[in-house]
């Protein structure tokens, strides 16, 4: 046996039930019941509404991460480059097999460095951002120790 109640409603909504409940296959407590369901599925929309926001925003700042440290990468490489090429200068010919050897060298050695670096999980360039960045969000917060113009001097 279902529970009886008796709550109070609009007059409009009054009106609106009784019309409703006139159709074929419904009545008052139908209609109400299948209000009172559709409410309570409204609020478990929310909180998995409010979950996924949750979970966008975390993403959202995973990507913004992943961005930061693609420009990043992309600008070392870049400032690699353009250094590597305007202080390197070219090898003669007499001397070419010798430099590509030593360069291979190098490199395997280059690759077995970073190989370690994964493996350790100590990052170079990370700690190298992260040094840069505190001591820029440093200054930020410390600004008055630059341009200070001395009474005495």
């Amino acid at each position: 046996m279902k529970p009886r109640i008796q709550p109070y409603i609009s007059p409009e909504n009054f009106h609106w039930l009784k019309a409703m409940a006139k159709r074929p296959g419904l009545s008052e407590s139908t209609i109400i019941d299948g209000a009172v369901t559709a409410y309570r599925a409204g609020e478990s929309d929310n909180k998995r509404e409010a979950a996924i926001n949750r979970r966008l925003d975390r993403l959202s700042r995973q990507f913004g991460r992943i961005e930061r440290d693609n420009l990043v990468l992309a600008e070392t490489l870049a400032t690699f480059v353009h250094y590597f090429l305007t202080v390197t200068p070219p090898v003669p010919a007499n001397q070419v097999e010798a430099a590509r050897a030593k360069g291979d060298m190098r490199f395997d050695l280059f690759v077995r460095q970073v190989a370690e670096a994964l493996r350790s999980g100590q990052r170079i360039l990370q700690n190298a951002v992260e040094d840069v960045t505190e001591e820029a969000a440093s200054l930020e917060r410390e600004p008055e120790h630059f341009g200070e113009v001395r009474a005495d001097a």
